[in-house]
């Protein structure tokens, strides 16, 4: 399995002048965060009116997927919930280096995790623990969360940047067992048959190669991934969803029941069920999806695109 696992090496070249502006931002970020947590959530006010000035055709997305989302919330709340989700994206720059940087003492402050006996449960029948997580903006932070109280296995996608894969893969490796490079999903299979627990995303739209086309709250055809059903069909585990959501004093992981049943459905019907699950947790803390992806770019034959 030893070539499926990325691992980038630090090298001298990394003191090349074309990184030096790299380690002048990174530098930044790292003093920021030693900020108490609570300077940092009112810093992401500002950082949310920069999003808003320079990132504009992210937050046209984000207001089309909400559009598309919820169309029958008045316009108003619709707003209202954009607004708070820029706060939120806007903070997800600290709880990125929160999650790299901060050490184990200061995390373990702020932090919770709810529903851990499932993830034992699994685990005691000798089974691996599939936990289908979902795309919110403080995901960097719950990575690390979540191996401070089990370590954990994820795909990876390398940054195009050799510097910032290096510093990302530290960050994302500091309290987890491994990284697999994405492309591997034999590796990911062999982990789920040792008995790990693996976290993989499958709420965003990975194009048309596998996908099938299920409701996603208000768009009735979702392009959604099928390679969640493969991985819980071939490999000895049970799969549970998986979130991280923000709390007044920090950060909380929630395991959420195991889905016993999901491997022995048909396609439309376990996936179907798997976005409805995907929409539940969308919907405790709404503000902290990134709404800022095009969710449903990918559209069934002769289906005119929902961006404009």
């Amino acid at each position: 399995m030893a070539h499926s696992i990325h691992q980038p090496r630090f090298t001298l070249t990394f003191f090349h002048p074309k990184y030096w502006l790299i380690w002048f931002g990174l530098t930044c970020l790292f003093l920021l965060t030693l900020l108490p947590l609570g300077i940092l959530r009112k810093l992401a006010y500002v950082n949310a009116w920069l999003l808003k000035k320079l990132a504009k055709k992210r937050i046209r997305i984000a207001e089309q997927n909400i559009a598309l989302c919820f169309p029958n919330m008045p316009a108003r709340e619709q707003t209202e919930l954009l607004n708070k989700h820029y706060v939120t994206a806007g903070m997800a720059l600290f709880e990125t280096a929160i999650g790299w940087w901060w050490p184990d003492w200061r995390l373990r402050r702020i932090i919770e995790i709810e529903g851990f006996e499932h993830i034992k449960a699994i685990q005691a029948q000798g089974k691996g623990v599939l936990a289908l997580g979902i795309h919110n903006v403080n995901i960097e932070t719950g990575c690390r969360i979540l191996g401070l109280f089990h370590k954990s296995i994820a795909f990876y996608r390398p940054h195009n940047n050799p510097l910032m894969d290096y510093i990302q893969f530290k960050g994302r490796a500091r309290s987890n067992e491994y990284l697999i490079d994405k492309r591997s999903s034999r590796a990911l299979l062999d982990a789920l048959d040792a008995g790990k627990l693996c976290a993989y995303l499958p709420d965003q739209d990975y194009g048309k190669r596998g996908a099938v086309f299920v409701p996603f709250f208000g768009v009735k055809k979702a392009a959604t991934i099928s390679a969640t059903l493969m991985f819980a069909r071939r490999s000895n585990c049970i799969p549970l969803m998986l979130s991280t959501q923000t709390t007044a004093r920090g950060y909380k992981v929630k395991f959420y029941p195991p889905m016993d049943d999901f491997a022995d459905k048909d396609d439309v019907e376990a996936l179907t069920d798997l976005n409805h699950r995907i929409e539940n947790m969308i919907l405790e803390q709404p503000e902290s999806y990134l709404w800022m992806h095009k969710r449903f770019k990918t559209r069934p034959p002769g289906e005119a695109s929902l961006y404009q």
